[in-house]
């Protein structure tokens, strides 16, 4: 029995009916009860994963997506998403909320979608300010000194990839080309929000390695979006848009490269304005407008509104404040980001990997292959910086790449509604983004505890 009948049959007959939701009109209260019980779930598990995952002596943001796996579809379903056919009657959150506010099935179904949106517009918003905040700790010229080699890092880390997974899905599997391509582009991406996260909690992100791993990151986010476009356009029309192709290129380059350039002129204005305002949030609202607005443009062109955001904290990254915003911009971080971290690991359907499912077992097999291709066409890139004398952990950068996290669902969701994708390509794509996801992490604190240079001492020399 679904767990809102089960709610039901609890309730009185005769429970006051004016105490029921009737119509839509009424629904805007239990809407909100809704999302402040959802964030209370959230944040609890968020705190909860990261104090243990931190006991653990592994990366915080690890705990935070395996406590998103345990309140979402996988376990205790209580934060859940209106995708493959969820509904109200599956959600135990709103089970609580029904007992609370009897309503109809309809009404239900109504309010679960609208909570669900919101909590979603609040993790796309913790993932900007995530992004922003991750700008603001870059370095410039840092970044721009490993610019070539974070480039070359990003070609080979979609290039290696997506060849080897297309190729070996048509050569071993006897895959058509086009869902092979498709599953080959999802195998390109790279979660730039979790392995930045995980770089600063580890104290790197200021280190060669990490400023390497966030630049090509973020090269790869641009070719992502782009190796997208191209096989999304393919999949429905069975022909690539070039002109489409071409615009997503020169749209990227520019606005990246102008965002910086315009930045050096924009810095003193932004100074200027910061210290003639006199009311509380004098640097950090103008400073969110502009983060803001940037990651407005980045989506507004098709590329990604991370995208923008990053480019709007390098530019204040510049600024005399920086310090000063980064204090200030923290803490509204530390409010929204878990949000971000805990949907992603609640959107994970750990029942993909269950083998007694008929269905599961041909796309696990696909998956095993797909996983080696994705943890080792992403490591060797780390081999492919060229030009440097300073020690690299070359290592450390290639699985600094590994991680596809939501960029990865993306791909298979589209993919899937796109009906390129098989249920068995689609489930093992998703595999391949659970593990990835999840083994990156510990992995790069592994890495990474070879390297000589973290962002701590590095601070302490400056």
């Amino acid at each position: 029995m679904p767990p809102i009948e089960v709610f039901r049959t609890l309730i009185p007959g005769n429970f006051p009916s004016l105490l029921a939701i009737t119509s839509e009109s009424e629904a805007g209260p239990v809407i909100l009860t809704g999302v402040l019980l959802s964030l209370v779930v959230i944040y609890f598990a968020s705190k909860l994963g990261a104090e243990l995952s931190r006991y653990l002596s592994l990366p915080p943001v690890l705990g935070e997506l395996i406590a998103g796996v345990l309140v979402g579809v996988s376990a205790f379903q209580l934060i859940l998403f209106p995708e493959d056919g969820i509904t109200a009657s599956n959600s135990n959150l709103m089970s609580v909320i029904h007992l609370i506010e009897p309503m109809t099935d309809e009404l239900a179904d109504l309010i679960f979608k609208t909570q669900s949106e919101v909590i979603s517009v609040l993790a796309e918003i913790g993932v900007i300010i995530l992004l922003f905040e991750i700008g603001l700790e870059s370095e410039l010229r840092e970044l721009g000194k490993v610019g070539y080699q974070a480039a070359i890092v990003a070609c080979v880390g979609v290039a290696a990839p997506f060849a080897a997974g297309t190729l070996g899905l048509i050569a071993l599997f006897h895959v058509p080309a086009i869902p092979a391509i498709f599953a080959g582009a999802a195998l390109t991406a790279t979660s730039i929000g979790i392995t930045s996260k995980v770089l600063s909690e580890l104290g790197h992100l200021k280190s060669r390695e990490g400023q390497i791993i966030v630049g090509a990151a973020v090269i790869d986010d641009v070719l992502g979006i782009i190796v997208l476009a191209v096989v999304a356009s393919l999949a429905k029309t069975g022909e690539v848009d070039l002109m489409n192709v071409l615009f997503l290129i020169v749209g990227a380059t520019v606005f990246l490269l102008g965002a910086i350039l315009l930045g050096k002129f924009f810095n003193q204005a932004f100074v200027s304005l910061a210290q003639t305002l006199k009311t509380r949030g004098n640097l950090v609202i103008p400073a969110f407008i502009f983060a803001f607005f940037m990651a407005f443009v980045g989506n507004a062109i098709h590329l990604e509104a991370i995208l923008g955001a990053f480019a709007a904290g390098l530019v204040l990254d510049e600024t005399d404040t920086r310090k000063e915003l980064d204090e200030q911009v923290r803490p509204i971080a530390d409010v929204l980001v878990p949000i971000f971290f805990v949907t992603v690991g609640a959107k994970v359907n750990l029942g993909v990997l269950n083998p007694v499912v008929p269905e599961n077992r041909e796309g696990l097999i696909i998956a095993g292959f797909l996983i080696v291709v994705a943890i080792v066409g992403k490591v060797i890139s780390g081999w492919s910086i060229v030009g440097n004398n300073e020690p690299v952990n070359r290592l450390a950068v290639g699985v600094g790449m590994i991680p596809r996290g939501e960029v990865g669902l993306v791909f298979a969701g589209i993919g899937a509604a796109s009906g390129a994708l098989s249920p068995a390509l689609q489930a093992a794509i998703i595999v391949m983004v659970i593990l990835t996801t999840f083994i990156a992490p510990p992995f790069l604190q592994l890495a990474l505890k070879s390297s000589e240079a973290p962002e701590q001492s590095l601070d302490a020399s400056n």
